[in-house]
């Protein structure tokens, strides 16, 4: 089975980057409370007859340690949200403290980690989806989580780079409830802040020797290079009028879910999964990756701003060519129809013409055909979970996280 070397956990927890004179044993690593994966809480307590860390398992030897693949119950999204960030944390904040000073200071105030002052600060950062399914599809395919530990923390690395650039082009002042990091430290800054990101996303997947590593700079490569042409896409719809629904779903797809099938593959991959099982879980990503982008454009236009730190109706008033967009301009009705005479004209969009906008898009139907395919997609990529052969509880955990992001507020 390919892993990282012998030991699991490549970065350090004390945030220094690793000597090469000093490798820490697994022992070492399971005795680092930074470290633990959180794959065992008093719930998962061995109960009669059940194996626990070194003792016999179902089929003979030993059950798992820590570090290997686990058994028993299915844990909730929240859980599983949870305890991948306790394994992730550790080894992210210890490839962000390796890059340059004023790099690091930027990218530990968009991750939360500090204030605009340099003082810590308790914010999380987000949700980590994409690395918690790179942990999760290596669990999946039978390996452990802690393989997939330096692509998981790649490919966080490589999103919060696309965000940091994001927040730029789209002018955005806030994420997550702060100010984004480019009206703290200027767009020059955060654009290079966002490059020093990229660099180390590939820094890490190269510190540790591995057969897979060409294989995984290719994904992690190829999925960024989608990523930029998703993007240059959206922004290039914002000068035209004529965008088809076909148009802004591929362009969809290569924004938000490129990345998201490169996180699932890479983790299958190092978990050792069968080329079918990489395969499968990389269709898995992309098309949860596409339903959280329908998903992100409803909350664009209906969420609450006290959830999503967004103001209200955020993306009508800067125009966007969002899918519910489109499928409203693109649906040859009277609604769409004036959607468009609105959407077009010169000018900015009052607080009155964004609410006029969005109740043109309701009904146009966007709104329908979003939410409806989204659904379809989570039970396409629910399939691909089932065909897939993958490890029951882990299996389940998958199709939480894809819920999660189906049905999410924020």
């Amino acid at each position: 089975m390919p892993v990282w070397g012998d030991d699991p956990a490549v970065l350090r927890c004390d945030h220094r980057p690793p000597t090469p004179t000093h490798r820490r044993s697994k022992d070492e690593l399971r005795s680092d409370p930074c470290l633990d994966t959180g794959d065992r809480g008093p719930e998962d307590d061995p109960g009669p007859g059940d194996p626990g860390p070194g003792d016999p398992g179902p089929y003979g030897g030993r059950g798992p340690e820590p570090d290997e693949p686990r058994t028993g119950r299915a844990r909730t999204a929240a859980e599983v949200l949870g305890w991948s960030r306790r394994l992730l944390d550790p080894a992210l904040r210890d490839a962000v403290e390796r890059m340059p000073d004023t790099a690091r200071g930027i990218a530990a105030f968009h991750f939360g980690w500090r204030d605009e002052r340099g003082l810590p600060a308790a914010d999380g950062g987000g949700k980590a989806i994409r690395p918690a399914l790179t942990l999760l599809a290596a669990e999946a395919v039978g390996g452990p989580a802690s393989a997939a530990l330096p692509a998981a923390v790649a490919v966080e690395l490589a999103h919060n780079f696309s965000l940091l650039h994001d927040d730029v082009m789209d002018g955005d002042l806030t994420r997550r409830h702060r100010p984004t990091a480019w009206t703290v430290f200027g767009a020059n800054a955060a654009i290079l802040g966002g490059d020093a990101l990229l660099a180390a996303a590939f820094e890490v997947l190269a510190d540790e020797p591995s057969p897979l590593l060409p294989r995984a700079v290719r994904t992690l490569a190829q999925a960024v290079l989608d990523l930029v042409a998703g993007q240059s896409a959206d922004l290039a719809f914002e000068e035209r009028s004529d965008v088809t629904l076909d148009e802004c779903a591929a362009m969809a797809g290569r924004k938000t879910g490129a990345l998201l099938g490169a996180a699932c593959a890479l983790g299958a991959a190092y978990g050792g999964g069968t080329t079918g099982q990489v395969a499968r879980l990389g269709a898995f990503g992309e098309r949860i990756g596409l339903a959280f982008q329908l998903v992100d454009d409803l909350l664009g236009i209906w969420g609450d701003p006290g959830v999503t730190g967004k103001p209200v109706h955020s993306d009508l008033h800067s125009r966007k060519k969002s899918l519910p967009v489109v499928a409203a301009l693109t649906s040859q009705t009277p609604a769409g129809a004036e959607l468009a005479e609105l959407y077009f004209r010169g000018g900015d969009l009052t607080g009155d013409d964004a609410s006029r906008a969005a109740a043109l898009v309701d009904a146009a139907g966007g709104r329908t055909w979003a939410a409806t395919r989204a659904a379809v997609l989570l039970t396409e990529a629910e399939a691909d979970l089932t065909a897939a052969g993958l490890h029951p509880a882990t299996g389940a955990e998958l199709r939480a996280l894809a819920h999660l992001i189906t049905h999410r507020s924020h």
